[in-house]
């Protein structure tokens, strides 16, 4: 279809188009202005993105957008809903209930009618980029719009806050359950560790360990010192045993036998003397001889005093070492036999501090759960609460008149073009040729009173004769 066609068939049509638009205009003007008048009252919410004091939990770069929706459905969720209906009571008005078993015939609930009902007339929107969430509610009446309104806002507040709280009270039961059972296990633990230091004789800072292992080093320390000792006593006694007592540091250091030799020494210096004076059968002579070997049997009979002392020393120095090694030895086995005690026992203490940690976990989460449940506060906060509108928002007679234009005119010139396509006329030469598909072979001139398109008597027998014609040549062609 050409542009020529199309203002053909509209200019033909135009009567029924235009009244195709006027009685839209009409039945939009008329519906405008009998249609009962609504308020709109708007309240607004803010969501704060702090951390909260209690679980310390923050929400990075802001409130999360997933948040924001998900506050909005609670909103407009039953449960609010039926909080609005049970805070303004409207359950109690024999009007209402009057009204509902009229429309309902007494099935259901109240509260599940009354809130399906405002939820139709509620609308919460949140802000473009911010953490603003406005609720508004629509009613003919503007106080009763602005009460709705302040009451979601109120029930939500409400569920907001109980939907923080009931779950902590369910994990504060839970949590105190728990913590009864672990104080059992402390306790009971506790118990067995107490029990086994009873029996064991263990203290609970226990240093008889460290002073046991302090003595075992001490003992060890001993040992070695009288195995030394014993060492050198065993070596002089062998020294003694082979022939050269005479040497040794104990009888050269011996006063007894150190002023006898001097006295050997001078009884050899005389007798010599006299053996050189009066001969050797001198009687002086023979006495100097006595009293030289008396005198050599005692330095050998201190002598080997001397000696057989070391012996008696090397005996009693390895009688001490085979003590000190027995001392020892039970010393070990005790520091070994408390280790062993100490080590059950710290088992048993490493059993009673992870009982302790665990039951100080729960109590920890046990108190935060308490604190959790008793919050009488949340992240959400009434910004501005609605107040009765002066203006009504609805209907809106001049956006309701600009949209009955444009329907119109659309409806109108779609009534044109359906009208034509069930009922073709041609009203042009295009539509000759478009008709029978030949060539026009003349057209008649329009006589100056009939207009160009009109649809005259006359006109319509033109033509159908030069349809009638055209089909007749088409014919014998």
């Amino acid at each position: 279809m050409t542009f020529g066609q199309f203002i053909a068939i509209f200019l033909a049509r135009w009567k029924i188009a235009a009244a195709v638009f006027l009685v839209l205009i009409g039945a939009t003007l008329i519906a405008s202005l009998l249609s009962p008048k609504k308020y709109t009252a708007v309240a607004s919410v803010v969501i704060d993105a702090k951390p909260d004091p209690l679980s310390a939990m923050m929400y990075g770069g802001g409130v999360n957008p997933s948040l924001i929706a998900t506050q909005i459905d609670v909103i407009t969720s039953d449960r609010v809903a039926y909080k609005v209906v049970r805070n303004l009571k409207l359950a109690e008005n024999p009007t209402i209930i009057e009204q509902w078993k009229q429309e309902t015939e007494g099935l259901g609930s109240i509260e599940q009618w009354l809130g399906q009902s405002f939820q139709k007339n509620l609308d919460v929107k949140p802000s473009r980029e911010s953490n603003v969430i406005s609720v508004a509610y629509k009613a003919p009446d503007p106080r009763f719009a602005a009460g709705l309104a302040n009451a979601f806002v109120q029930a939500y507040l409400e569920t907001n806050i109980e939907l923080r709280v009931d779950p902590a009270k369910q994990y504060s039961s839970f949590f105190e359950t728990r913590a009864k059972e672990a104080r059992e296990v402390v306790e009971k633990a506790q118990a067995q560790l107490s029990e086994y230091q009873k029996e064991k004789g263990i203290i609970a800072s226990d240093e008889r360990l460290d002073v046991e292992n302090a003595r075992l080093n001490e003992l060890s320390s001993q040992l070695v010192g009288l195995q030394a000792l014993a060492s050198d006593s065993g070596s002089r006694q062998s020294a003694a045993r082979g022939g050269s007592s005479d040497r040794m540091q104990e009888v050269l250091s011996n006063p007894l036998i150190a002023g006898l030799k001097a006295d050997q020494a001078r009884l050899d210096a005389r007798m010599e003397e006299l053996n050189s004076k009066y001969g050797v059968n001198h009687p002086q002579v023979q006495e100097a001889k006595a009293n030289a070997t008396e005198l050599r049997k005692r330095i050998e009979l201190e002598t080997a005093k001397v000696t057989s002392s070391l012996g008696v020393a090397n005996s009693i120095n390895q009688q001490r070492v085979a003590e000190l090694r027995a001392s020892l030895e039970a010393q070990r086995n005790k520091v070994l036999q408390m280790k062993a005690v100490r080590d059950e026992g710290s088992v048993m203490m490493r059993d009673v501090e992870s009982a302790q940690r665990t039951y100080d976990l729960i109590l920890q989460r046990l108190n935060q759960s308490n604190l959790e449940s008793q919050v009488t506060q949340s992240n959400v906060a009434v910004l501005t609460p609605a107040s009765p509108p002066s203006d009504p928002t609805s209907p809106r007679l001049v956006l309701n008149m600009l949209v009955a234009v444009f329907a119109g005119t659309l409806l109108a010139v779609g009534t044109a073009i359906v009208l034509e396509l069930f009922d073709r006329r041609i009203r042009s030469a295009e539509d000759v040729v478009l008709a029978v598909g030949l060539p026009i072979i003349g057209v008649m001139p329009r006589p100056e009173a009939k207009r160009l398109f009109g649809r005259t008597v006359k006109a319509n027998l033109m033509q159908r004769n030069l349809l009638g014609q055209s089909s007749s040549v088409a014919k014998s062609a």
